[in-house]
């Protein structure tokens, strides 16, 4: 039923006349008339009474348009509600990452988010499996693996570097590394499952791209055991700068090549917003996008490549 008709017979039945409705809706009397009398074929029923001087309801009319008049309220009410949510960051946000990006690079954040936005129920989903964004109503995902869904808007949040460390005292019972070549003699602490990321990358000075092999101590589907791992000495690791940063700065692990710029082989460099659609975006997505877009530690932004000058003169 067209709900615009059905308004038309509320407003009918309120001021007793047909002439009067066409006039507030710049309409032909005879438009409206037939406009009332396809909608009372379609129900089977005698909406109004008619005469040339009155319109009056009939039992049936008045039982329905009462309902009628009811459901319209309802309608307006919940039209009125869905445009002041869409206007206003409010509801539900579910949020996905990784165990060990959402734990270090999401969760600092979430306080100042929840202060600007007191109307936002955050659901943070950390999970190493991708969901399913539609099926398992996810608003916002953030990805670092280059496997991204290709339906999805992918928008950049930073660009991400790796650093390859080892724990001061793995160092010291092992001996130094001083070049790439020299991880063949030791057994690393690898990050993936079922497919440790044995194959490392290194960018050379000239441009060049070296492959490197490197044999394993121990893998960790969660970057947050690696890193434990890295810093139990069971091995060098190679991790994300926003991962391992904060135990450099301290001295926990050491950077160990400095001076050369190593990724795992199906490296991404950069870390990523992934959400639906960009049509009728809801105010709560806008909000959170636009709130990390703005926000970034140091840390977790990758340096430039070291200059050839500076690779040289250590």
């Amino acid at each position: 039923m067209n709900h615009d008709h059905l308004r038309i017979l509320v407003e009918i039945a309120q001021q007793g006349s047909f002439s009067s409705v066409a006039k507030l809706h710049d309409l032909d009397p005879s438009s409206v008339s037939r406009m009332v009398q396809s909608v009372e074929r379609e129900l089977g029923v005698r909406l109004f009474q008619r005469s040339t001087r009155h319109v009056a309801l009939t039992e049936a009319g008045n039982a329905y348009l009462t309902r009628v008049s009811y459901l319209l309220e309802e309608l307006d009410s919940a039209s009125e509600a869905l445009k002041s949510l869409e206007q206003h960051p409010a509801g539900t946000l579910r949020v996905t990452a990784s165990v060990a990006f959402g734990q270090t690079c999401l969760v600092p954040l979430m306080p100042e988010f929840a202060s600007l936005y007191p109307d936002i129920l955050m659901e943070l989903i950390f999970t190493d499996a991708n969901l399913d964004m539609v099926s398992d109503r996810i608003d916002l995902a953030l990805r670092l693996s280059p496997r991204m869904a290709q339906d999805m808007v992918r928008v950049k949040w930073f660009n991400a570097s790796y650093k390859l460390c080892a724990s001061p005292g793995y160092l010291i019972r092992h001996g130094a590394i001083r070049k790439p070549s020299d991880l063949i003699d030791h057994r690393c602490v690898l990050f993936g499952h079922p497919h440790p990321q044995s194959n490392w990358l290194v960018h050379c000075s000239s441009g060049a791209i070296e492959n490197v092999s490197v044999p394993a101590a121990m893998t960790a589907s969660n970057g947050l055991a690696q890193r434990e791992l890295a810093l139990a000495g069971v091995g060098p690791a190679l991790m994300p700068t926003w991962l391992s940063a904060s135990n450099i700065a301290s001295g926990q692990l050491v950077d160990i090549l400095p001076d050369y710029t190593i990724t795992p082989g199906d490296f991404e460099g950069a870390a990523w917003l992934l959400y639906p659609s960009r049509t009728f975006l809801p105010a709560k997505t806008r909000a959170i996008v636009d709130f990390l877009l703005s926000r970034t530690q140091p840390q977790w932004i990758a340096a430039q490549r070291p200059s050839t000058a500076n690779r040289s003169s250590t």
